[in-house]
């Protein structure tokens, strides 16, 4: 289906039968325990006019890595939004370089507690999560069992632990292809949203204890509006300025909601160096995952904890803004990750910035 043969196609008799699943109603995929169960969804004219009359609240994207920072220079000037830092290889360990800036409580909405539910877009009904996207699910259990995930502890007023459990698992079929390459119009933030509106307006779940993570499968582009210019299109160089995003929408009828789109990760521009302990596939999808949840956590809608001052050039950035460096291998340019552990599990990926540290850490 796609130049990098993660997905495949099984036939129009498939993608119809899912269609006519999700039209009538979410239904549970046989043969999978309980806590990987899995609805269908399809998304509907309702769906689409639910999103094109939501409010955007915020949206806060994470910038692609390049050297010269011409994307996060674009991006700047319409939203908050990351740059990469340069570190040359066999520099400074990241976790051991302080800023000088810490982040400020704006006096918004933080989330103590709050539950993960993973929609995964899946071409023609087909792209196995582990092919595509690693184990998204699998590592946000871990993160929310980590020491890691209570560096958030200074910003939302809470030690307790395992306090964002993962909960719905859902999936669309969608009809490839929707990319520049190959000719076709790329998503756009409100097809997004639409994904979003359509699970979450049948379970109920809104508001800031839930967050939804739509994960986009290889080869699938998507852009912030129908301009088409400021987008994840690793495909079009010209419009590549994002990795991923965070944002938060309110319905006239379900009310607010908190989302992340997760585009796939192992690109150039994205992506992690190689020989991380997971592969390259999944920690470049866990790292910017990891970076989307600690933003959501402490600044769901732009209004909580944000850099707003210092002497950097930091002003708007969020906890994960100021640890996203970057590193060259040869003439290809990575992220720099940082290692944490739980139980026997090991992780790598960027670091998030403690207040209490005046650094990035990956632990309180």
């Amino acid at each position: 289906m796609d130049a990098l043969g993660f997905c495949s196609t099984r036939g129009a008799v498939a993608a119809a039968l899912i269609g006519v699943l999700g039209a009538f109603a979410a239904m549970p995929v046989q043969g999978l325990t309980p806590a990987d169960a899995e609805s269908i969804y399809a998304v509907t004219d309702a769906d689409r006019e639910a999103a094109q009359s939501a409010t955007t609240v915020h949206r806060h994207a994470l910038a692609v890595k390049r050297a010269d920072g011409t994307s996060a220079a674009n991006l700047r000037g319409t939203l908050r939004s990351s740059s990469g830092t340069a570190s040359s290889p066999g520099g400074s360990d990241p976790i051991q370089i302080q800023w000088p800036a810490d982040l400020t409580y704006q006096g918004g909405q933080v989330l103590q507690t709050t539950e993960h539910h993973a929609i995964y877009l899946r071409p023609n009904g087909f792209c196995p999560i582990s092919a595509c996207w690693g184990n998204p699910e699998g590592f946000l259990r871990d993160l929310s069992r980590s020491d890691f995930i209570h560096i958030t502890d200074q910003y939302v007023g809470t030690t307790a632990d395992d306090r964002y459990p993962v909960g719905r698992r859902a999936s669309f079929s969608i009809t490839p292809p929707h990319d520049f390459s190959k000719g076709s119009t790329p998503y756009t933030d409100a097809d997004m949203v639409a994904f979003v509106y359509a699970v979450a307006s049948k379970t109920g779940k809104t508001g800031y204890g839930h967050l939804y993570h739509v994960f986009l499968p290889p080869g699938t582009d998507e852009c912030f509006d129908n301009t088409y210019t400021v987008c994840y299109s690793p495909d079009n160089l010209p419009t590549f300025f994002f990795c991923a995003y965070h944002g938060s929408v309110d319905f006239t009828d379900i009310g607010h909601v908190l989302y992340t789109v997760e585009p796939f990760m192992n690109v150039e521009g994205c992506n992690e160096p190689p020989g991380t302990p997971n592969g390259q596939l999944a920690d470049s999808a866990n790292s910017v995952l990891s970076h989307e949840t600690f933003e959501t956590i402490t600044d769901p809608d732009g209004l909580s904890w944000w850099n707003d001052g210092g002497n950097l050039d930091l002003r708007g950035y969020e906890i994960g803004d100021e640890c996203q460096w970057i590193t060259f291998v040869g003439t290809t340019v990575y992220g720099l990750p940082s290692r944490f552990q739980v139980d026997e599990k090991t992780y790598a990926v960027q670091g998030e910035y403690n207040n209490a540290r005046h650094g990035c850490t990956t632990a309180p």
